[in-house]
Formats: structure tokens, C-alpha cells, sequence
């Protein structure tokens, strides 16, 4: 940094904030550390007892703070400065729009309702790279329009362009370039609804459980095409289950059956059904009997334990925006979700697996 007169300061970036004291008004930084003076504050500085200015002296191979975020927001966001001008200020395109570059910092934010997918290798390696950093959501979690998902900064003043160039290697290394984040839009899909259970079917209990999945499903863009009462018998669940698929059900959750009692055979109807299973079970509680399965053609089949009809959140809320985005989910990524796993329904919970401590 150099330091120049304040009246010929016109153009050059602050090194430091400044402060203005108004007696009883006011005490704070009329201007920030890296704004850029124009003519009509050079007054304003003098009023304050600047008639001197510590500003940033242009060196070759280094970047400005704004700069530098400008690059973390197009390693999250993809695109370029010309790609994504949007009223001259907001950069907005793939469903997410970005803040203007302010002191080293920029903000993403969701422009659509949808599923947040986060490359968590990529997102390691810029954040290991030093003197920036990139925070975001959990990946894999729903997430609505204006939601904020990410904030990004370079931490000093100004910042080697090698190291920037470092960052941009690091995540073209690990995923060839892609951004680190991206929007899955929900899309609209039929569903239907097959409870199971003899005490449901034969009338001595009342369905509760349905009315619980119509609410769930009715946050999103689903259309519920059909609903069946079903007894125990395996194969009068497959039968329904095959007939909603044939009927266009792009989801079909069978209800109730899911534990390991003689009487409890939705799992097998719906491997009958020719559905290829991913995992009956998961390390999350409450969820653990959960089945989920996808038809050849792409339909999903879950099957449902008892625990989704009467907690907040449960493996369903975790596996159900994937779906609706057409997020194919692994037996692998259901084994990752033990860690937080546990604590869906906490109302401290501050890190959990699945994003929904609030």
C-alpha cells in the first residue's frame, strides 16, 4: 500500500476502514476497507481528518479482495462476469443469483425451490488452499427460493493471483471444472398412496397415516393420482403397486409393514413387484426400516415405517426432495447419513447430517 493525498485519492481502493464520530449520532466506518474513493467523497474524507490515505498500489500478480471473490463465485456458480450481468449489479443464472462483490465478499441465493447438491471434494480444496473460503448449506437438502446457500470471501486485502490460480486447478483437478454447487428444481410428479395393515383394511383402526403424506406432498409439486387399503397379503400390495406404476405414478409409498413381525411383508411385495432394491434400512433415527427402490424405468417405490406418520422429520424428509428432483440416491450415500444420523428431531441441533437443526 502507498500513501497519497486525499484530494488526488479519486479512484483508489482504502486500505483501511475509515471512522466518523458524531457526537450523541454516530460512531462507525463512513467507508469501508477496499471501497473506491470517488470525487464527491474526497469532502466527506476531509471532514473527517483524512487529508491523508493509506490505498492499495497495484502490483503485478496481485488481485483486489473483490477480485478474489469474483473468482470463488464463479467456482461455485459457474459462468463468467459477461454471462452473468443481471441489472448490473446481481449475477444470476443456474437458479441462483449472486450479491455484488463487497469488502472481499459475495452471497449466493436460491432463485428456485429445489434440491442443493455441494461437491464436497472441490469445496475442500479451495477451502484448503488458504486466505479464502467458501461456507455453504449441507449438500443434498431442500432448499427455497431466497434461501441463502453460500457466503465466500478472500480474507486479506489483496491476494496472489498464483494462489487464485491454485484454487481454480484445484476443483478443475477434482471435478473437471464443474461448479461446486448447483440447483436440482423440484419437478411435478404423480404419486399414489398404498396403505398396508389388515387392522386398516378390515376397518378396525383408522388410516392416519395417509392424511400425514398428503400434507408432506402437498409442499411440493406432486399430484397424489390414487390411494389403496391394502391387507397383509404380499401379493395384494404388489398388485396395487404395479397398477398405480401402470396408471403413470412417477412415486408410489407403501405405508406400514416395514418391521421384521411375521405379519409384516411390505418388503417383500415391493421386491416382487420387480422393483430393484437400494437398501432396506438406514442409519438414521427415526427411519431405520426404511426401504427405497426404483422401478427399471425410474419410478421410485419406498416403503414407509411407522415412525413417518408421527415425527417432524424423519429418513423420508431426507430422501424425498432427491426424488422429486430426479437425484437417483445410492446405497452408499444412505450408509453416510449415521453421522447425524441420529438427531433429525432435536430442537438444538446445530450440525446435523441432514441440515434440519434450525
Amino acid at each position: 500500500m502507498k500513501l497519497v493525498r486525499t484530494e488526488d485519492a479519486e479512484g483508489c481502493i482504502l486500505c483501511h476502514d475509515i471512522t466518523q464520530i458524531i457526537k450523541d449520532k454516530k460512531k462507525g466506518p463512513v467507508f469501508r476497507k477496499g471501497h473506491i474513493v470517488t470525487r464527491e467523497d474526497i469532502p466527506v474524507l476531509l471532514s473527517v481528518g483524512k487529508e491523508n490515505l493509506y490505498v492499495w498500489e497495484q502490483e503485478e500478480g496481485m488481485l483486489h479482495e473483490d477480485e478474489g471473490a469474483e473468482i470463488l463465485r464463479r467456482l461455485c456458480q459457474g459462468g463468467n462476469s459477461a454471462e452473468a450481468a443481471f441489472d448490473g449489479a446481481v449475477k444470476c443464472f443456474r437458479y441462483m443469483s449472486a450479491s455484488e462483490a463487497k469488502e472481499g465478499k459475495i452471497e449466493l441465493t436460491a432463485e428456485t425451490d429445489g434440491l442443493l447438491k455441494v461437491d464436497s471434494g472441490a469445496l475442500y480444496r479451495v477451502n484448503s488452499q488458504g486466505e479464502m473460503m467458501i461456507a455453504t448449506r449441507h449438500g443434498n437438502t431442500e432448499v427455497k427460493k431466497g434461501d441463502k446457500l453460500a457466503g465466500m470471501r478472500v480474507i486479506p486485502l489483496v491476494i496472489g493471483k498464483d494462489k487464485m490460480d491454485r484454487a481454480e486447478k484445484a476443483v478443475q483437478e477434482e471435478n473437471g471444472g464443474a461448479p461446486i454447487l448447483s440447483i436440482l428444481p423440484f419437478r411435478a410428479k404423480k404419486a399414489a398412496i398404498i396403505t398396508t395393515g389388515s387392522e386398516v383394511y378390515k376397518g378396525r383402526i383408522k388410516d392416519t397415516f395417509t392424511p400425514v403424506l398428503e400434507e408432506k406432498l402437498g409442499h411440493y409439486p406432486v399430484e397424489i393420482i390414487g390411494h389403496a387399503v391394502c391387507d397383509d397379503k404380499p401379493e395384494m400390495v404388489t398388485e396395487a403397486i404395479l397398477r398405480f406404476l401402470g396408471e403413470g405414478a412417477d412415486l408410489v409409498l407403501c405405508t406400514g409393514g416395514m418391521s421384521v413381525d411375521p405379519d409384516d411383508r411390505t418388503p417383500l411385495a415391493i421386491k416382487n413387484s420387480g422393483a430393484r432394491i437400494v437398501s432396506y434400512g438406514a442409519p438414521v433415527l427415526p427411519g431405520a426400516m426404511f426401504l427405497l427402490s426404483y422401478m427399471e424405468e425410474g419410478q421410485a417405490v419406498m416403503g414407509l415405517p411407522g415412525c413417518v406418520m408421527y415425527a417432524k422429520r424423519t429418513i423420508f424428509d431426507l430422501v424425498l426432495p432427491r426424488v422429486l428432483a430426479d437425484d437417483p440416491v445410492t446405497a452408499e450415500e444412505l450408509a453416510h447419513l449415521g453421522e447425524g444420523g441420529l438427531c433429525l428431531n432435536c430442537p438444538v441441533c446445530t450440525y446435523p447430517n441432514c441440515g434440519f437443526g434450525k
